[in-house]
């Protein structure tokens, strides 16, 4: 994963998103790109800000939220030692987008061109675009993204734990995780007993495919014990000291999750660790 593509917002999860973006950067030697995540101005708001002084008060606030999410981030890079990216550059280095245009279906498109996008994840309370912002990323980008928590860990990717529940999204997400997976000091494989999954291959048979491909994978079983599924492998990952989870998003549809709840939905907005998701 030599390119990482980082939207930026104005949050108090964006400190943690950037640390394991740097983090995972010197790891693997990767090239960082940010850019302002700006939401489209709603439709009957734009009415309003079409007449005068309300429209010049927000471009001038915009403007200089698009000033300071540069500064701060481009900082952030410098304080950490990550250089500017110029021709021939070694790499870790970073670089800012400029002429990013309004919407967040923009992280979906560009983000093609890029083999990991690293965003805050979702929570309760997270505002109606960072969750379209998330799911562009997921349903329109074709790469996966990894979502961070609240408070970065000290190390990213060395302790991965994979949820096997017999999906295409699930294989996919492996798929993607193949360069993670081989940098890791130790892989597990889990399987949650009773937990919602598909017909598929078994942890067994995946452990076995990793180990092929040179990856010393361990089995790990737990049972559901009257707990949603999401928060069983959240459980599972916080007891083995996981600083990566390996999640293939939405095998159960938005709409059923938003209705009954499912794995993604909770570790969307429960995750105290980083979470490589792919649908």
């Amino acid at each position: 994963m030599k390119t990482l593509l980082v939207p930026l917002q104005n949050i108090p999860m964006m400190t943690s998103t950037l640390e394991v973006a740097v983090r995972l950067a010197q790891r693997s030697g990767a090239y960082i790109e940010g850019f302002p995540l700006r939401f489209g101005i709603p439709q009957y708001a734009a009415a309003e800000l079409a007449t005068g002084i309300l429209l010049e008060s927000y471009e001038v606030k915009s403007e200089a939220e698009l000033n300071d999410m540069r500064n701060f981030f481009e900082a952030f890079m410098l304080k950490h030692d990550i250089p500017r990216a110029t021709a021939g550059s070694n790499r870790p280095c970073f670089s800012w987008l400029e002429t990013a245009p309004e919407g967040e279906d923009f992280v979906g498109s560009y983000g093609r061109a890029f083999d990991l996008i690293v965003m805050a994840r979702s929570d309760i309370d997270a505002a109606g675009p960072h969750r379209r912002a998330i799911e562009s990323a997921l349903f329109e980008s074709g790469r996966p993204v990894l979502l961070t928590p609240l408070n970065a860990p000290r190390s990213i990717a060395t302790n991965i734990m994979i949820h096997w529940n017999g999906s295409t999204e699930q294989a996919r997400a492996n798929a993607f995780a193949m360069p993670l997976l081989r940098l890791a000091e130790r892989v597990s494989v889990l399987t949650v007993i009773g937990g919602q999954g598909v017909p598929g291959p078994s942890a067994d048979q995946i452990v076995q495919q990793l180990r092929y491909n040179d990856i010393a994978a361990q089995v790990r079983r737990v049972e559901l014990e009257n707990r949603d599924t999401g928060e069983a492998v959240l459980d599972a990952a916080r007891a083995e000291g996981c600083d990566l989870l390996i999640k293939g998003a939405f095998t159960r549809t938005r709409l059923r999750q938003m209705i009954f709840g499912g794995a993604t939905s909770y570790i969307l907005e429960h995750a105290d660790l980083p979470v490589l998701m792919a649908h």
